[in-house]
């Protein structure tokens, strides 16, 4: 509860159910800013009613609350720099409900829509801008064009903070590293023998040599994601590394009876000469 001690105790806690109402069901084009430490200051911001010109624009204003209130009616200040004729240089407003025909019944939510309807129907007749006043009663394109230079200048709505890009490019970046995750997680669990084809140790295997041995390496295209592409080139040379390890092992282990027989072979030949050349110096 607001403590201001302009206001009395009774005001304030009128102010407070108003301010709630407000804020809960607020009027057409138009929001209220309150600072629940000083109910002695209200703020508003006005939209600039459609086919005027003031369309497309925001305008905020203030309204001051004197100690009397609600017998005397507060005081009305655009804050926003406005071309109107009720509107002074310096943002006073001026309308009939602030003066002269002020109730201490109306509240504040009547007193708001009256001054948005000022933005829609001006009193030139109480003009407090003598310019504005005199090109509304004589040459009104004019006095529009003024009026929609000073709102495209001056009350140029906030930009509002696209979230929606940044969701798509955040679900973007997530799904890129799901996927590399993914396929990163297939190579690893991938068995290094599936690349290769069972051998048969059983029959003769030609000499290997170092340029028959294998095929060249063919590495896919790098069109997926570059951290995909790499983990997947990763994956297929350390599985090349493999297959030629094991290759070599199966031929070395397919070429060593053969060693062993020509050895024999050999060995069994050198005794029979040997054999024959006993048999010669037995005869001499």
């Amino acid at each position: 509860m607001a403590t201001n001690e302009n206001l009395p105790p009774n005001v304030i806690k009128q102010l407070a159910k108003e301010l709630k109402n407000l804020d809960e069901t607020p009027p057409e084009g138009i929001k209220v800013v309150v600072n629940d430490d000083d109910f002695s200051t209200i703020y508003a911001d006005i939209d600039g009613p459609a086919g005027t010109p003031y369309e497309n624009g925001v305008f905020r204003m203030k309204l001051l609350l004197s100690r009397d209130f609600p017998h005397s009616p507060p005081k009305g200040y655009f804050l926003t720099k406005i071309f109107h004729p009720n509107v002074a240089n310096n943002g006073e407003i001026c309308v009939n409900t602030l003066k002269k025909d002020w109730n201490p019944s109306l509240g504040l939510r009547h007193v708001l829509i009256v001054v948005r309807c000022l933005l829609i129907e001006p009193f030139p007749e109480s003009a407090l801008n003598e310019l504005a006043g005199k090109l509304l009663l004589e040459d009104y394109e004019e006095y529009a064009r003024h009026a929609r230079i000073y709102t495209g200048i001056h009350a140029k709505p906030k930009a509002k903070f696209k979230s929606g890009a940044i969701t798509e490019s955040t679900t973007a970046l997530n799904v890129d590293q799901t996927n590399t995750s993914v396929l990163n997680a297939d190579i690893k669990t991938m068995p290094s023998s599936a690349a290769l084809p069972p051998l048969s140790t059983s029959a003769a295997l030609p000499p290997l040599s170092s340029s028959a041995a294998l095929p060249p390496l063919s590495l896919p295209s790098t069109t997926a994601a570059r951290g995909a592409s790499q983990d997947q080139a990763g994956g297929i040379l350390t599985e090349s590394s493999a297959n030629r390890s094991t290759a070599a092992a199966v031929v070395s282990a397919a070429h060593a009876p053969q060693k062993k027989e020509i050895g024999t072979a050999k060995a069994q030949a050198d005794k029979k000469k040997l054999d024959a050349r006993k048999k010669s110096l037995k005869r001499l």
